[in-house]
């Protein structure tokens, strides 16, 4: 794998590398030394998928908080999504900013989430999965999140919103204290 470190500190874009033949091709996609000698977390609580069936359908953005933070590990597995992260660690030179990068079933790059980030994104395509890794549990008394349109981290979105959860659509306006 070779790990690329976003503008957001912690925050990695990771490609794989691909031993081609006559058959196709192998690659890891997951190696626990690897990931901590990059610093990043390494253990692995669950995995998820998501399917969407429509394009424009948004999840997010959403945050698990400590004592439960999760890292996350994100990859499009089938379709197409523009997926995000927001830095809401209060003591981050990057806090509030954002990163987006499109994730597809064919370039097949998977994004690194550290702790204290917000994630969410919207599907490109109708049919759309995308499987997770996650450090922590799910723990829905620490799960929270920020509004996708809040002004306060003004993400550009790609497309138009077709689908969002009543959930994600009324979260408060971000607030810092």
């Amino acid at each position: 794998m070779i790990f690329e470190e976003t503008e957001l500190p912690g925050s990695f874009l990771i490609h794989l590398q691909r031993k081609e033949d006559q058959r196709g091709f192998f690659a890891r996609s997951w190696c626990r030394k690897e990931f901590e000698d990059h610093g990043l977390v390494g253990r692995l609580a669950q995995c998820n998928i998501s399917f969407n069936r429509e394009k424009g359908t948004l999840r997010g953005m959403h945050i698990q908080v400590r004592p439960c933070a999760e890292a996350k590990l994100v990859r499009c597995t089938r379709g197409s999504i523009y997926d995000v992260m927001i830095d809401l660690r209060k003591d981050s030179p990057t806090f509030r900013r954002y990163f987006g990068t499109t994730l597809t079933a064919e370039n097949r790059e998977m994004v690194y989430i550290p702790e204290g980030f917000a994630h969410g994104f919207l599907t490109l395509e109708d049919d759309t999965e995308i499987f997770y890794q996650m450090s922590e549990f799910y723990a829905p008394e620490y799960a929270r999140g920020v509004r996708w349109d809040d002004p306060a981290f003004g993400i550009l979105w790609p497309e138009t919103m077709r689908i969002i959860s009543e959930r994600d659509r009324s979260y408060p306006d971000f607030i810092t204290e």
